[in-house]
This record gives C-alpha cells, sequence and structure tokens, in this order.
C-alpha cells in the first residue's frame, strides 16, 4: 500500500547488503512511500553485498562509510544533506557485527579485542552517527532516528553470545540520546526490537533455524516478517509517531509478552 506517508522527506539507510537484508525493505518502502534517500555501508560490506543494484532500482545514491570512523559519518551526512537538497527527516541504523560469533568463539571464552569490535560497530557508532549528526545539525526538527535491536538485549539468548551486551548498550544509548535531541530540536529516538528474521547476518548465529521455529511458535501472531518491519519502520519515520521517543519497541509478533504457549508442547 502506498499512501505517501514519507512525502518530501529525505533519509539515510545503514546496512542494505541484499534482498533479505531489513534496511533493503526499508529503504524500498521509504522510496513507495515518497521518500528521497542516500544509502550506505560499510566498504568491506559493500564488495560483497548487492547494494549497487538497490541504489539503481530506487534511483538513490551510495555513499561508503565505515560507522566507527566519526570522519566517515560527517562526510555521509553532509552529502547527504547536499544530494538530497536540505537536513535529513528520518535515519536507520541497522548495523550488528561480531567476530567471536563468525569465529565460534564461546560467551565463556571471549576475545576481548573481538569484544571491542564488536561494541563499537554494533552500539557505539549509533552515538558516533547521532553525536556527528547534532553537530552538523545534519537532522531536521521533528525528525526520527532508528537503530534495530533484539531482545537478547534483556533477557538471556546464549548463542547470541556478546551481541546481546552491545544491543542493550544501543538501546541505552537512543534513550540517552534522545533525551538530548528531542530537548533540543525535537527530534525523536527509538529501537525496534524484531523478531528473527531470516537475514544473511542473523542466519549466521549457530543454531538459528531451531531458535526461528521456537519463536515463530511462542509468538501469537507469529515472527514478524522483514517486510512487516519496514512498514512499522516507516510509520516511526512518518508524523504518525511525532511524539513517540526514548523507546525501545517490540515488534515479534507478541513473543516479548509470552510466558509459554501451548503450541511448542506439540513439537
Amino acid at each position: 500500500m502506498t499512501n505517501s506517508l514519507l512525502q518530501n522527506k529525505r533519509g539515510i539507510i545503514f546496512g542494505a547488503l541484499d534482498e533479505q537484508s531489513i534496511a533493503w525493505k526499508v529503504a524500498t518502502k521509504c522510496v513507495e512511500q515518497g521518500a528521497k534517500i542516500t544509502l550506505t555501508n560499510a566498504p568491506v560490506a559493500m564488495r560483497f553485498g548487492k547494494i549497487y543494484d538497490l541504489g539503481k532500482e530506487l534511483n538513490a545514491e551510495i555513499i561508503p562509510a565505515d560507522a566507527t570512523l566519526v570522519e566517515d559519518l560527517e562526510k555521509l551526512l553532509s552529502q547527504s544533506m547536499e544530494i538530497l537538497g536540505g537536513p535529513i527527516d528520518f535515519i536507520l541504523h541497522s548495523i550488528g557485527m561480531s567476530l567471536n560469533v563468525r569465529k565460534g568463539k564461546a560467551y565463556t571464552d571471549l576475545n576481548y579485542e573481538f569484544m571491542q569490535k564488536t561494541f563499537d560497530v554494533s552500539a557505539i557508532s549509533f552515538h558516533k552517527l547521532m553525536q556527528s549528526a547534532m553537530k552538523l545539525d545534519a537532522v531536521a526538527e521533528g525528525g526520527s532516528i532508528l537503530a534495530l535491536t533484539y531482545i537478547a538485549a534483556q533477557r538471556v539468548f546464549p548463542d547470541y553470545n556478546e551481541m546481546a551486551e552491545s544491543k542493550a548498550l544501543l538501546e541505552s544509548f537512543a534513550r540517552s540520546f534522545g533525551y538530548h535531541y528531542g530537548t533540543k530540536k525535537k527530534v525523536r529516538v527509538n529501537t525496534i526490537s524484531q523478531s528473527p528474521t531470516m537475514t544473511t547476518a542473523g542466519s549466521g548465529i549457530k543454531g538459528f533455524q531451531e531458535f526461528f521455529d521456537y519463536a515463530d511458535k511462542m509468538s501469537p501472531l507469529g515472527n514478524a516478517s522483514a517486510e512487516a518491519c519496514a512498514d512499522y519502520c516507516v510509520v516511526m519515520f512518518s508524523d504518525l509517531s511525532r511524539m513517540v521517543t526514548m523507546q525501545n519497541l517490540f515488534h515479534d509478533g507478541g513473543f516479548s509478552t509470552m510466558g509459554m504457549n501451548p503450541a511448542i508442547l506439540n513439537v
């Protein structure tokens, strides 16, 4: 459904890798709803993804940026304002990476240099992005900034490894920076806690298929799809959610509220 919720709005979408990416679907939905966007990802990710195909499809310029580097973020924000013709109305932070997970390190045997990299890429980059945007006055009055998170920030999912602490830090940054950005410029900052989703990144986690099936049975509505998450992001970028800020919003078919579902007993 297209109803121009984002007509005349300008946005930046981080993290579109391929058609499975939530960020890919968010970018597509935003343009369908009337927005003009730029796309960005780390140069290393762009080499094995399909972001250039998406850029052509959406007529969106692509600006490589390492989200851990303030100078890259400042360049991204400045170039996006120039390309799009004004301040940015919405930003999606869809970034997450753990070298410990990639290398199969157990939670009780982590490499701490890898852990620090995980935090920098997956969480601290969110603070760097918002701090850079505020200094450059890059986000329009009443704008909306979102980051994607996961319920492991609050509950134990052993195979999620130190990404759990990373997501907890990400959510804390949203609350704390949300106060400052809201007070200064009515900019909203929220996180969306999504169901386990069949993305390239998600499917790399040990035991992901089994947990995906478990969550789908536990949730009264089933797992929320990447496309449904994209729709929710559009609403959060639109003026319809102009009074929602500093929230962690569960988009998970009801999983986060369930204690036990009889359906799982029939496995």
